[in-house]
Order: C-alpha cells, then structure tokens, then sequence
C-alpha cells in the first residue's frame, strides 16, 4: 500500500511543479520516486523515507543551481532589478560620509550611495546605476562615450 501513496505523492509535486514551474518541488517527485521503488522491492517504510529525504535533497543542492542557470536564463528583469546599468541624475550630493544623497531615475528620486565610500557626486551629475541594496541605487561615475 505504501508504493500507492508514494505514487499519489509523485503525482501530486509533478503537478504542483507542472503548475507553477518554480523548481519547488520537482526535486521532491524525484525523491518519492526512489521511494516508491523501494516500496515496490519491499523496503520497509523507515527505509523509504530515509531514501526520500536523502535523495530529495542531494536533487535539491546539486541539480538546482544548474537548473536555475540554464531554465530560467531568459527571464526578464523587472521592477528595481531592470535600473541596474542605467543612468540616473543625482539631485541631492552623494556623499556616504555624510550619509546622503538622492538620485532620480524614470522619474522616480531614489535615495543613492556611491560605490566608493571616497566619490561624492554633486547634483546634476549624471551616474550610472551598479547594484541596488535595500532601497538604496548603488552608484558610480558614468563613463565616457557612453
């Protein structure tokens, strides 16, 4: 009877994955499919969920960065995500030092800190966007030419 329920469980994640395709809980259909094949060979149930534990999570830590990487590589940057590499105007001087700064992007005024702790910006420079913290643009000197 247990290579039944293991055999509902499969089915169950393969669904849930097939509905959200958020790599949740693909990696533990691959374990209750070990674990029903021990059912099947006559494992007793503390050996089936000791293979389902174990072989959920060496799917989970080893095949998931590489899923990650190579499923999901054209997925569209949205929201804050999409500002990183692009120019923004500073409205109120960057100064980490100081503790402050403002920047306006898309018109929006974001609060901005340098990447270098040494750079200020005065208003009216215009940085280019590296990295956002928080609710924080991490900026630097936009380059020449660019």
């Amino acid at each position: 009877m247990a290579a039944v329920y293991w055999l509902i469980a499969f089915v169950v994640l393969l669904g849930i994955e097939a509905g959200t395709m958020a790599l949740t809980t693909i990696w533990f259909a691959g374990g209750s499919l070990a674990a029903f094949l021990l059912a099947l060979l006559g494992a007793n149930i503390q050996v089936q969920l000791s293979v389902f534990v174990i072989v959920s999570f060496i799917l989970l830590f080893f095949t998931r960065p590489f899923a990650l990487k190579y499923v999901n590589r054209n997925t569209v940057k949205t929201n804050s995500e999409s500002l990183v590499g692009k120019t923004a105007r500073v409205t109120v001087e960057v100064n980490n030092i100081e503790g402050k700064g403002a920047a306006v992007i898309n018109g929006q005024e974001w609060t901005a800190r340098s990447l270098e702790d040494e750079k200020t910006y005065l208003p009216g420079t215009m940085v280019e966007i590296v990295d956002i913290r928080g609710v924080k643009l991490i900026v630097s000197r936009k380059q020449e030419g660019e």
